[in-house]
């Protein structure tokens, strides 16, 4: 688990303008602006005629009504969003660092995101279905999560 402190414009305007953070998926949210929004990521299948085969929304399909309540004249008083790498994406992450977990065995690889009103941070976390003191999958998650944000060109600051 580590913490980053994005550059707060540069990271806002990734997260609610652009399409950087579309594909992962989105667990909950909270946004306090004149009332306090809370969003479960859930899908209720049982609303579609052909239901998704994922367990959460995308952060995509959630980011222009996230954005409607958040824009304005005045900053949101703060908000806390989680997002996570969507269980369809496990296999290839175990992969990509040649970890020995089942996917089954992960219940979420997460981004906490939490603005105060000021700044921004980002805490990253790790879920499993089953016990372990191996921090492989935790420290491999962490170094996803600081190339993500490399690669999309936002500056961060990073501490444990």
């Amino acid at each position: 688990m580590i913490t980053l402190t994005p550059d707060t414009k540069t990271c806002m305007s990734h997260l609610l303008l652009k399409d950087t953070f579309d594909s992962l998926s989105f667990i909950e949210g909270e946004i306090t602006t004149y009332n306090k929004f809370m969003i479960d990521g859930h899908i209720h299948k049982d609303f579609y005629e052909e239901a998704p085969d994922r367990e959460y929304s995308l952060w995509g399909g959630l980011r222009s009504y996230c954005l409607s309540i958040i824009k304005g004249k005045r900053t949101p008083l703060g908000f806390k969003l989680i997002l996570s790498l969507g269980k369809e994406d496990f296999t290839g992450f175990l992969e990509q660092d040649g970890l020995n977990y089942r996917p089954e065995d992960i219940q979420g690889l997460y981004m906490n995101l939490k603005y105060d009103g000021c700044h921004l941070s980002c805490v990253t976390g790790t879920s499993m279905n089953t016990f372990t003191m191996d921090r492989s999958l935790e420290e491999a998650w962490d170094r996803w999560v600081r190339a993500f944000y490399a690669k999309a060109g936002i500056a961060f600051e990073s501490s444990r």
